[in-house]
């Protein structure tokens, strides 16, 4: 099974159906503080739904095309990660991410992250990991900046949340990619 230490309480672990119930249990507790940011909370209304994407997550990781990890803190579920599209020929990570609200403003996901950067680098061989957060995420668009990513851009409507279209800032890390290359001049 794949796991990562991230500090002296908090792991990351490849999701695994097993931990669909304390996932979705999360989910459902938070909400209406997701509800917020993320726009798959109405079809997500049951565990089953949770293991079945999972399970969905899974089979993209054993072809290369994801790579979807829970977080545990003090060994319970405080949110997931990764990186939700691999684009192999170009060597583009794109992460995703979300905490329980309890969770948030303790660096949690900043530490997660670099770690997952670390992954991209040491074990994807990626190129560029892309992060993608609506405008007025305040909180997430926080990771990408301290861990020194480089805004790209806005994209204009980019997610219909709810009945509501929200743009999307584009941060980029160019990781080194080979000799002479100059990551994030």
């Amino acid at each position: 099974m794949f796991s990562r230490k991230i500090d002296t309480d908090t792991e990351i672990r490849l999701s695994l159906p097993q931990y669909a119930e304390e996932i979705f249990t999360l989910t459902d507790t938070n909400r209406s503080f997701l509800r917020q940011w993320l726009p798959w909370l109405d079809q997500t209304q049951t565990a089953a739904d949770t293991r079945e994407f999972i399970v969905e997550q899974l089979h993209r990781f054993a072809k290369g095309e994801a790579v979807h990890v829970t977080i545990f803190v003090s060994d319970s579920v405080a949110g997931v990660a990764g990186f939700n599209q691999i684009d192999r020929a170009n060597g583009i990570g794109t992460i995703g991410y979300w905490l329980a609200e309890k969770y948030n403003g303790r660096g949690i996901m900043t530490r997660v992250v670099s770690d997952l950067i670390a992954i991209a680098r040491d074990t994807l061989m990626l190129q560029k990991i892309d992060i993608r957060c609506a405008t007025n995420n305040h909180k997430s668009r926080a990771v990408p900046e301290r861990l020194k990513f480089h805004h790209e851009g806005t994209l204009r409507r980019a997610e219909n949340l709810y009945g509501t279209w929200v743009n999307h800032e584009i941060y980029a890390l160019l990781l080194p990619y080979g000799e002479g290359d100059t990551p994030n001049p």
